[in-house]
């Protein structure tokens, strides 16, 4: 295949998906819909947002032996997401997402890594050209922080960081030298900068800016993004829309920051297009399903 524009290290699992009325607090039992079985991960997600709007498109990362991962691997092949990088674990279980989703379509998540427990070093290494001959490479810490690093420093082009799921502990400072554009939400620019207390706009640009990387871009969900850079903060406001489920939003976000870069627009010109899709995404149930074209982006927006 040809090189990829876009190449992601990650996760990919499978999503477990129950609609609720409501998400249950600790202890709590209530009762769901119908169980509904989709291709996601943060990884898988973000790979298959970048494919649908238009970019040749790598996966790096490691699914089970078991139907799932064979699920897994079809969906993105489907998508014509190049899978020569995504290795079948012996004697392993594929990742799964249990997710319990609300009427407002809002979520809780609970991850068991599986396969992409084990997504290491050698397996960026083994990807070759891959990785380093992409324009963009895109990451988050669905994987071990060894694998992510070895991806950030072997890359020759854009690296951006999707520092999701929050780290428990500080991110290694060869990480954060490698990485180019961070792309955290709220909770996880608190989180990194150590900030105690809520996070609106004003003081997301402050904490942003204590961050070692060129750009940072905070998701502030129905907000908007933030664009920080060393000189300025750009805020960039969001369509408004009526959530269906927010589950893959992020990653579609992330996705269409980097089909923006490739196509050589400007940070903030990728963020007002990456808001869009984000939005657009939520206007349709499931992880992967809702991700659009650029055309569906347009149709679903209005």
């Amino acid at each position: 295949m040809p090189t990829p524009e876009i190449t992601v290290v990650g996760s990919a699992n499978l999503d477990l998906v129950v609609e609720v009325t409501h998400v249950p607090l600790v202890g709590e039992t209530v009762l769901g819909g119908d169980l509904r079985r989709i291709p996601g991960g943060k990884g898988a997600n973000q790979a298959v947002a970048a494919a649908r709007l238009g970019r040749r498109v790598a996966m790096v990362g490691r699914v089970g032996d078991d139907e799932g991962g064979e699920m897994l691997r079809s969906a993105l092949e489907n998508d014509n997401v190049d899978t020569s990088a995504l290795t079948t674990t012996p004697a392993t279980p594929n990742g799964v997402a249990l997710i319990a989703v609300n009427a407002e379509g809002d979520n809780a998540i609970v991850v068991s890594a599986g396969a992409n427990g084990r997504v290491d070093a050698d397996d960026v290494e083994r990807a070759g050209a891959l990785v380093t001959d992409a324009k963009v490479v895109l990451l988050q810490l669905e994987v071990p922080i060894d694998a992510v690093q070895a991806a950030a420093e072997a890359a020759n082009g854009v690296v951006i960081l999707n520092p999701a799921p929050a780290p428990d502990e500080p991110l290694p400072p060869a990480l954060l030298a490698a990485v180019d554009i961070l792309v955290p939400n709220q909770t996880e620019l608190a989180t990194l900068s150590g900030h105690v207390g809520p996070v609106d706009a004003t003081v997301a640009a402050d904490l942003a800016r204590r961050l070692p990387a060129p750009a940072v871009i905070v998701t502030l969900g129905a907000d908007g993004a933030l664009v920080v850079t060393a000189d300025e903060s750009t805020h960039v406001p969001a369509p408004r829309v009526d959530p269906v489920d927010t589950t893959a939003a992020g990653d579609s976000f992330c996705g269409a920051v980097a089909d923006a870069l490739v196509r050589g627009d400007t940070l903030v010109d990728a963020v007002r297009w990456a808001v869009r899709v984000g939005a657009a995404t939520t206007q349709r149930p499931g992880a992967q399903p809702s991700l659009p074209t650029p055309t569906e982006v347009d149709q679903l927006l209005g």
